[in-house]
């Protein structure tokens, strides 16, 4: 066995400006088709609640076609917000297929975030009117930044936003970061501010329903980015019984999506969508519903990417690993 095998590591300051967001897109997309295809695999997901309120995550999978293979561990740990920290972590682990050899682990928690924002931004582009102009946003955080930023960019015309923050008050930061992009104030009324908008996201930590289902008005699109584990939820009961429901995965929708409310139902692969499989026209009054729990092909993807990046240019730290 090799004793002069090394493994790469790919910090957070090398993770962050290496994310571009075009190239983000289209591993995202590519993701999506390889899983609509079946040419790319998703293995169970491990997702467990732990003594110290935190959520613990594994999800894997693999290409053969590619000679992917690895895994995200992430999770949220709601605690680290006293501690001034992120709660959401993740870090991500390649493998050589043939040996079990790990090749590289890098920081997960910018790949989580550019990964779910493209994936929105690819359900929105698909789904939403294109005549769409208000955006409701719930949450001010890293997820609900990156959605609204990725919708804004997707959406031809200029649009109006109005968000909901935890505490009902407006969220300088929030906004600063919007306000050379479109028209942005927080929302008082969370039922009113949803019924008057083309798109709603929801980016939330999915601890409940966050608005009537009444406000939800025809021709509604939402992207749904905060239930992922069993128990969790966003949106209210009857919405998705309205909706064209469209996910990432079916079987992980409805386990741990918002799906897992309603597993009756019809939904369909956004990746039949995006491979031309699954035709779908919309109509002005359709309800639309992205039901996002995020795949561990959306990760391996980009990770290859940045991989591919990093060696390419000689960048990241090599330590040894002998086996």
């Amino acid at each position: 066995m090799p004793a002069d095998a090394q493994l790469l590591l790919l910090d957070r300051d090398f993770v962050e400006p290496a994310l571009q967001g075009d190239q983000v897109l289209a591993a995202v997309r590519e993701a999506f088709v390889l899983h609509s295809q079946r040419a790319g695999r998703v293995f169970p997901v491990v997702r467990e609640t732990l003594h110290t309120r935190g959520v613990f995550g594994i999800k894997s999978g693999d290409v053969a076609s590619q000679d992917l293979l690895g895994f995200k561990a992430a999770g949220f740990w709601p605690n680290n917000r006293a501690k001034g920290g992120e709660p959401h972590q993740a870090t991500i682990a390649l493998f050589d297929p043939y040996t079990g050899r790990p090749l590289c682990i890098m920081d997960g928690n910018a790949i989580t975030t550019a990964r779910t924002g493209a994936a929105g931004a690819l359900g929105l582009q698909q789904l939403a009117r294109p005549d769409s102009t208000r955006i409701c946003v719930f949450g001010t955080g890293v997820q609900a930044t990156v959605q609204l930023k990725y919708a804004l960019s997707m959406l031809p015309r200029r649009c109006t936003v109005r968000y909901v923050s935890i505490s009902g008050e407006p969220e300088p930061r929030f906004e600063m970061a919007f306000r050379d992009h479109c028209a942005i104030s927080v929302a008082h009324d969370r039922n009113e501010a949803v019924a008057d908008s083309d798109v709603v996201i929801t980016a939330t930590p999915g601890g409940g329903a966050l608005f009537d289902a009444a406000a939800v008005q025809p021709g509604t699109h939402l992207t749904c980015v905060g239930t992922d584990t069993a128990g969790k939820r966003e949106l209210p009961q009857g919405v998705l019984q309205r909706a064209r429901i469209f996910v990432d995965d079916q079987e992980q929708a409805r386990t741990i999506g918002e799906c897992q409310w309603a597993p009756e139902l019809p939904c369909t692969e956004i990746g039949g969508l995006l491979a031309g499989t699954a035709p779908f026209e919309r109509s002005a009054s359709d309800i639309t519903v992205f039901d996002m729990t995020g795949l561990a092909l959306q990760d391996l993807t980009v990770a290859r990417l940045l991989y591919e990046h990093a060696l390419a240019k000689g960048t990241g730290t090599q330590v040894a690993w002998p086996w």
